[in-house]
């Protein structure tokens, strides 16, 4: 713990010392989540599992030479992302 030893070339006037303590708290209330975005949310997570599953077929039936995850994995971070960005928010 520091001493205040600036408090013996400049004193504060004793109103100042009033305004040191709080004055009032205010609380708020979480915002409540949104049904509607969340149901967004699950519709997003349908076409993620579509569009996975016509990238994989479209690999093994075109005989792409590359792995499906170089398309699929990207994607699925990214809706993790958002979606565990939209649940833990404060």
């Amino acid at each position: 713990m520091f001493a205040d030893l600036f408090q013996w070339i400049n004193r504060r006037a004793p109103e100042a010392y009033e305004q040191a303590f709080v004055a009032e708290v205010v609380v708020r209330r979480p915002v409540p989540r949104a049904p509607r975005l969340e149901k967004i949310i699950l519709v997003c997570w349908a076409l993620i599992a579509v569009k996975h599953v016509a990238v994989i077929w479209a690999v093994h039936h075109y005989a792409v030479p590359f792995h499906q995850l170089w398309i699929n994995a990207p994607t699925f971070l990214l809706g993790l992302l958002a979606t565990l960005a939209y649940y833990w928010r404060e």
